[in-house]
């Protein structure tokens, strides 16, 4: 990322969308860098920084309609720089009610010419001034657009659901999305947990379906708090939670995950296992291996160990040793646009028919490691029929497995028609979770 002469909000903020849309680099991990970065920078200016990057990724669809609206100069046509530095500003004026209109506008002024753009100081000036004064007059043509969403994804889903479940799931996208947290309870209880956190000052909620999951607020650093230095707790959703539900595993377990970074499903699995048993976690590079040995070693887990292995390649000494086989596959991602807004922005049709046939070909290798009577799990953190209904149909179609009815697994507050026939589709707005899709099989021979 550019490296600002100054701790400017506003010049930070310019810096990542950059990062973000005109170099095509993730939004979670450049946002995670810079506010490492300037970590010494006050809470709510880091929260600033945060926010109105999330919130212009969130509404880039909109905010670019309302620009070409009211400029000259149609986005695509904009300096990269000048493009990024009115999107931000649109967002602020929008949806940030505290920041005057008049202040937005001349702090985009002087970024402009801070940043070598001292002759389009009028053109920014005139067009955030111009969306200021119209701003309660603005209509959208379409809810695509008023969701910020592109198109062909909206069209997609109107196919498969209501329009009353589609517009609550694209209003949570929108919505904030929480800190949640599972307590690791094979080290402390809950009650020493939230005990603990409580003495830091952090807010603490119950989750929707899980006892051992809390929601987090009103805390600086989440490695700041001696619940996670002690391996307490581990930031995970809900909804990716109900995978370890789901598997349902006994003491003793041998247990695979084939794609497990950054490592939370197998540590709830090594937590379910309490101390017996054994994860074996593996993931395709050296990078991501060690995302998952840093939680590991932080938790201090001695039934866990993760290593470099490439899903689709057979491991021959795996063949039908495992009792469960936890396969959460490279996905879409589009169950959790409301945390990597980024997503929806880059994703393609294209993709999606990539990453379904790449599940299958992983599927088609990772079953084996399943003994006769054991247990796959099939997941992903996406909404899509081709992804997930389908993937899990045709795996019971191709393979010796057997759907696993899970009701009662998942806890008493969560009752889908599906869970007989061994899946759940979760969706935001509806559901009190990400988007998330599970499915359990049992080898029949």
């Amino acid at each position: 990322m550019t490296t600002t002469k100054t701790t400017d909000g506003r010049e930070i903020v310019l810096d990542i969308l950059l990062e973000v849309l005109e170099k095509g680099a993730y939004s979670h991990v450049v946002l995670r860098q810079a506010l490492n970065k300037y970590q010494y920078l006050e809470k709510p200016e880091r929260a600033f920084i945060s926010r109105v990057t999330e919130g212009t990724l969130e509404y880039l669809i909109q905010i670019d309609y309302i620009l070409n609206e009211y400029s000259k100069v149609k986005v695509n046509k904009m300096k990269p720089l000048i493009r990024n530095l009115m999107r931000m500003s649109v967002y602020q004026i929008l949806y940030m009610d505290r920041i005057p209109d008049s202040a937005v506008c001349n702090e985009a002024v002087k970024l402009a010419v801070k940043r070598k753009f001292q002759g389009l100081k009028g053109f920014v000036n005139g067009v955030l001034r111009t969306v200021a004064r119209e701003k309660d007059n603005i209509t959208f043509p379409s809810d695509d657009i008023r969701y910020s969403v592109p198109k062909w994804l909206y069209d997609k889903w109107a196919e498969s659901y209501e329009a009353d479940t589609l517009h609550r799931m694209l209003e949570q996208f929108l919505a904030d999305s929480p800190m949640t947290v599972r307590c690791n309870l094979h080290l402390a209880s809950k009650e020493q947990i939230v005990e603990s956190l409580a003495a830091q000052k952090v807010t603490v909620r119950e989750t929707a379906y899980i006892p051992e999951m809390l929601e987090l607020a009103d805390f600086d650093y989440l490695e700041s708090l001696d619940a996670f230095q002690k391996g307490w707790i581990q930031v995970q959703d809900v909804s990716s939670a109900l995978v370890g539900l789901a598997a349902a595993p006994k003491k003793g377990d041998y247990c695979i995950d084939v794609c497990g970074a950054p490592g939370g499903k197998s540590l709830h699995l090594a937590d379910l296992l309490d101390g017996t048993g054994h994860v074996d976690v593996r993931d395709l590079t050296e990078y991501k291996v060690q995302m998952i040995q840093e939680h590991i070693d932080r938790t201090g887990y001695t039934n866990i160990e993760a290593k470099v292995w490439d899903a689709l390649e057979l491991d021959d000494s795996s063949i039908g040793q495992a009792d469960i086989v936890l396969a959460d596959l490279p996905c879409s991602g589009l169950g959790i646009l409301g945390r990597k807004p980024d997503i929806k922005n880059r994703v393609t049709p294209e993709d999606l028919e990539s990453l379904a046939a790449l599940q299958r070909q992983m599927l088609s290798v990772v079953w084996q490691y399943v003994k006769p009577g054991g247990t796959l799990v099939f997941s992903t953190c996406t909404i899509n029929r081709q992804e997930n209904e389908e993937n899990a149909a045709w795996f019971a179609r191709e393979f010796p497995f057997e759907p696993v009815n899970i009701e009662g697994r998942l806890g008493e507050k969560l009752e889908e028609a599906t869970m007989k026939q061994g899946y759940i589709q979760l969706l935001p707005g509806i559901h009190s979770c990400d988007g998330f899709f599970l499915s359990v099989f049992r080898r029949t021979s």
